[in-house]
């Protein structure tokens, strides 16, 4: 077994630890420490390469009967007529050969699962939590969206030989699907803490300095064989201050930054076609005696703009070769002093204007965040206003992405909005959620009813409606407004001062304001259905209407209403 198995192995061995007894009751893997570790290992991976926490790794976990080959389904909402989904396999061994390779029959389970998966007609058996998933998929493409696939095939060994390679050439699926592996060498690569890279950059031709208060500034342009070298050199440690994580040839932004490439007319043009790459560190240093192709010496080296650019160019060089080494890019360097974060932090916002952006750590120094977390910490409770925040406890922390759901969702009557709008939940959105009268007590609140909501749907009673696994967010609303009638007030006089009382509300009649919630919108639901059979995909596009939230507020005003741009 490699150094980097039995790191890896490690770290599952600390997620089993961790999240061993949910993988149990959830998931319903069986008290069996090899399929504990072989789950625990696909939740890690989720967890690393698209940044999850807990509860979002654990929500796309599918492992066990009936799941034809597939392990964890991940996917968001819709953007421009598509949406990305994720699918994951893991082979997991106690012990691996150094030439344990990912087998071909794992490969060949995955055709079949994506051709079954993605045809709204076919037929198939799967456990209950791979067919909420698979239902609410196929309604998507019902309704004209059209699957962005990635399939990630990870193990403890080595990488498909060259015979799965060729079978997944001949697969017929073309470039409607992305293949990417995920072994123990990439997991370490990106689990590694950040370090201080220290390295050497060749730019081309003539290159611009400024001296600013403290601050300097470089511009330049440089080979993009030159920026596919600092990553094969270093890795994606180069991005950890980069908002942005590589999403992989399935955007359309890297499709077109890999056409051009790949382009021998175009690829001279490339410079002009794309906003360059911007990198911050701490120290630049240069022989200013030379005219031009400066080799610039960088200490603490972070590329917070242009990553994706630079991962595609690193894909491309991959496949093509040296000879897109005519085409470069514009680089921008930016000299900072080390403790200067929010200045990071600005220019990372600033050069991150594109979509997908993460907004949480983008809003996260705004000053109704920080007036949020000191509202929040004396009630006893942490709030997570950036992802990489050290957690506390599970009950404790509340980040600020759960915070935005559980706001909208519940005071202000977007529960559609929650779930399938989150990507604008620090965008448009956020003006609606995070108001400047906003208080700590109103977050954790609807935080804690969420919670139940969530819990719910997560681990259903016996006898639970179908409905439960696409409606928590809509009883959770009707939950906060049965609150609110318990402690006769409304959301404005929801403050510290009754805190304490509407909590205990929550823990002593929770389970009640739940019930009334489920028969409410099955009561709903059977008006709306009538004799028409409540079909997964059908609940799953009838929980994305606003229409039914207006039926469910019989005619209750929200608390306060923001205009919302589009």
């Amino acid at each position: 077994m490699s150094i980097d198995a039995q790191l890896i192995d490690q770290r599952v061995e600390g997620v089993v630890g961790q999240v061993g007894e949910r993988l149990q009751t959830e998931i319903k893997i069986r008290n069996d420490l090899d399929k504990l570790k072989s789950a625990a290992f696909v939740f890690l991976v989720a967890q690393t390469l698209m940044e999850f926490d807990d509860d979002e790794a654990m929500d796309g976990l599918v492992e066990g009967g009936g799941d034809f080959g597939i392990d964890a389904v991940y996917f968001g909402a819709p953007d421009d007529g598509e949406f990305q989904v994720t699918l994951i396999q893991g082979k997991y061994k106690r012990t691996m050969d150094a030439d344990g390779t990912f087998p071909e029959a794992g490969l060949v389970k995955m055709f079949d699962a994506i051709r079954t998966i993605f045809n709204p007609a076919a037929p198939y058996t799967a456990n209950d939590r791979l067919k909420t998933r698979v239902e609410e998929i196929r309604s998507l493409i019902r309704e004209g969206n059209i699957p962005l696939v990635r399939v990630v095939l990870c193990n403890n060994g080595l990488k498909w030989n060259a015979d799965c390679q060729l079978r997944i050439d001949n697969s017929g699926l073309g470039n409607l699907v992305k293949w990417e592996y995920a072994g123990p060498g990439e997991l370490i690569g990106l689990l590694r803490k950040k370090k201080d890279i220290q390295t050497k950059v060749q730019l081309t031709g003539r290159a611009f300095v400024e001296d600013y208060a403290f601050m300097r500034a470089m511009v330049g342009r440089m080979s993009v064989s030159e920026l596919a070298r600092l990553f094969n050199e270093h890795g994606d440690v180069l991005l950890d201050r980069n908002i942005r994580r590589y999403l992989g040839l399935t955007v359309r932004v890297n499709e077109q930054i890999a056409a051009t490439l790949k382009d021998p007319e175009q690829r001279g043009k490339f410079y002009f076609y794309n906003n360059g790459i911007t990198i911050v560190c701490t120290k630049f240093a240069y022989n200013a005696l030379t005219e031009k192709d400066w080799i610039v010496q960088i200490a603490g080296m972070q590329i917070v703009n242009g990553g994706q650019t630079s991962k595609t160019i690193q894909k491309i060089q991959e496949e093509v070769g040296l000879e897109i080494g005519s085409a470069q890019v514009m680089v921008r360097i930016y000299e900072l002093p080390v403790e200067d974060e929010e200045t990071v932090q600005r220019i990372t916002e600033a050069t991150n204007s594109q979509s997908p952006v993460d907004l949480r750590d983008l809003r996260s120094n705004d000053a109704r965040q920080k007036n949020l977390s000191d509202s929040i910490q004396p009630l006893g409770f942490t709030y997570r206003r950036q992802r990489f925040d050290p957690a506390s406890s599970p009950t404790a922390d509340i980040t600020s992405t759960t915070a935005a759901e559980a706001v909208l969702a519940i005071w202000r009557h977007r529960p559609h909005s929650a779930r399938f709008a989150s990507k604008d939940h620090f965008g448009k959105f956020y003006d609606l959620i995070f108001t400047t009268d906003l208080n700590g007590s109103q977050v954790v609140v609807a935080v804690l009813l969420l919670r139940i909501a969530e819990n719910k749907r997560k681990r259903p009673p016996e006898g639970a409606p179908d409905f439960l696994q696409y409606g928590s967010r809509f009883i959770a609303m009707l939950m906060g407004m049965y609150l609110l009638e318990g402690l006769g007030t409304d959301l404005p006089g929801l403050t510290h001062k009754n805190f304490a009382q509407a909590r205990g509300l929550i823990e002593n009649e929770g389970e009640e304001y739940f019930r009334r919630a489920l028969t409410r919108i099955a009561t709903e639901l059977e008006a709306e259905f009538g004799d028409t059979a409540q079909t997964l995909q059908k609940l799953s596009a009838t929980f994305r209407r606003a229409d039914l939230v207006e039926k469910l507020r019989d005619g209750k005003t929200i608390a306060i209403e923001v205009p919302v741009p589009g």
